[in-house]
């Protein structure tokens, strides 16, 4: 199938060979190569068996150009492409208040590249929090087997001091005196529904 962006242009998916995993024993055997992405889903999954919170991944916009119809009871997509920019990765709602967070992992082992954000992202997010939401990103840091919840609030502040000429990432020190640690674990993965609780005093 091929995927086309607004602009005409083909996506190319990207081919990478798969890196060499440096803190297997920081992680179980069941767990090594998951993504944070994976992660989160997989908490998710959990948080809504057990009906603690409705919070699912967001789909991709994609317009469908071309279709085929190999049979009757068939259809294969042989032409789409990315409608629109997606916002943010998930949505949901937890104890009637709804959250709507972006999830980047990262390499470095002392900062987060603010290049990871899109601004329509950080507008996205702001609108949700000026509605009385909660909005968030939450951070990986790959190498260092580290999980962080960042508030909208804060992720604006070095937002705006990039744009007043300041540096274009935030520092690993500063995320850990301005946002919260999520604690890995078996079930759920990633409990950052505890964190909102704490942080949000829900």
């Amino acid at each position: 199938m091929t995927i086309n962006y607004s602009n005409g242009k083909k996506y190319t998916p990207l081919t990478t060979t798969p890196k060499k995993l440096t803190s297997l024993k920081k992680m179980s055997h069941s767990k090594r190569g998951m993504s944070l992405e994976d992660d989160l889903n997989d908490s998710n999954r959990y948080y809504l068996a057990h009906n603690i919170a409705v919070v699912h991944k967001k789909p991709t916009p994609i317009k469908i150009v071309k279709v085929k119809y190999p049979s009757r009871s068939q259809a294969l997509i042989t032409e789409a492409y990315f409608s629109q920019a997606s916002t943010t990765d998930y949505n949901g709602v937890f104890k009637g208040k709804y959250i709507d967070f972006e999830a980047k992992e990262t390499t470095s082992s002392t900062a987060f590249p603010l290049k990871n954000i899109h601004e329509h992202q950080l507008k996205h997010m702001l609108q949700v929090h000026e509605q009385s939401g909660i909005a968030f990103v939450i951070i990986r840091f790959t190498n260092l087997s580290s999980t962080y919840l960042l508030d909208i609030k804060q992720l604006h502040y070095y937002w705006q001091r990039m744009l007043n000429d300041g540096r274009k990432s935030i520092a690993l020190k500063e995320i850990e005196a301005t946002g919260h640690p999520i604690i890995l674990g078996y079930h759920p993965r990633v409990d950052y529904i505890q964190v909102i609780k704490n942080v949000y005093h829900l």
